[in-house]
């Protein structure tokens, strides 16, 4: 089974960035989908972004589109979240997911999981 571990999360102003890194210790195409989902305390999970593994396709909730981009390194077996134009509402902890049987943001907070990892902690301040 693969194992995830996030990292690059932290503490920024809003309107700057952070890139958010998943390491995968097998290879990711063992998952149909790979993506990004996020937690508040006190509220639902939210599925953030999503990419089929073998054909790149991507995925968006309404509130990161066009400033973040998800991409994958499969050579590398890394997910990347790239966070551009961050607002105070972006802060959360990040948890890196890999899914099967189909992809989509609300792939990734919907039924059984392959993995997922402990999360890294964004934190936007206004």
């Amino acid at each position: 089974q693969v194992q995830l571990v996030e990292s690059g999360g932290g503490s920024v102003q809003a309107g700057g960035s952070l890139r958010l890194s998943c390491a995968a210790s097998g290879p990711t195409y063992s998952s149909f989908c790979m993506g990004w989902f996020r937690r508040v305390p006190g509220k639902e999970r939210e599925g953030v972004a999503s990419i089929t593994v073998r054909g790149g396709t991507t995925g968006y909730v309404d509130s990161v589109k066009g400033r973040f981009t998800i991409s994958l390194d499969n050579a590398k077996n890394t997910l990347y979240l790239q966070m551009n134009s961050l607002k105070p509402e972006d802060t959360a902890m990040y948890y890196c997911a890999a899914a099967s049987n189909w992809c989509g943001p609300a792939r990734l907070i919907s039924g059984n999981l392959d993995a997922w990892g402990q999360g890294t902690l964004v934190t936007v301040s206004s």
